[in-house]
């Protein structure tokens, strides 16, 4: 049986990967992000795990396209960059003039819903669409370039096929 262990990930707070193998290629590490200038972790702040990084099997070739992951493995907690984006969306939410105040409601429960994998999912996904249908291309577009990120992949199915 071959060795095989995660390294760490460096990101940034807004999420870009600087470095998805600390320990291997540590000259690669960054104190502060070179696409948007935000401090960069390697630690969950909620409960300093490291953060997962690239898969490593030993004497074979690593596996390309990291991802930044949403939430902690350790602690369960979002990573700063999820928060970032969840608060995005919400604000995004409040902006919008053509729903009403209890849709804004629905749609931000929704938000919080969709990018978890629950039983809740597919039920949220229905609500967010359900009032996305109200708003303008534009809108949905602006709900998916901050959420595509971070939204489960049964959510990401359902939203974007």
């Amino acid at each position: 049986m071959k060795d095989s262990w995660y390294d760490v990930a460096q990101i940034c707070l807004n999420g870009h990967v600087i470095n998805d193998c600390v320990k291997r290629f540590p000259n690669h590490n960054k104190k502060f992000c070179d696409k948007c200038g935000a401090l960069t972790i390697t630690n969950c702040p909620n409960c300093d795990t490291e953060i997962q990084g690239q898969y490593h099997i030993e004497g074979a070739m690593d596996f390309p396209g990291y991802t930044a992951p949403a939430f902690c493995p350790n602690c369960g907690k979002p990573y700063p960059w999820t928060e970032a984006k969840i608060q995005a969306a919400h604000d995004l939410v409040q902006e919008l003039e053509n729903i009403s105040d209890d849709e804004k409601k629905i749609l931000t429960q929704s938000i919080d819903e969709i990018i978890k994998d629950t039983p809740e999912t597919t039920l949220a996904v229905t609500r967010f669409k359900k009032i996305l249908l109200k708003t303008k291309k534009p809108i949905v577009d602006a709900f998916r370039n901050i959420l595509v990120d971070i939204v489960s992949e049964t959510a990401k199915k359902l939203l974007w096929p």
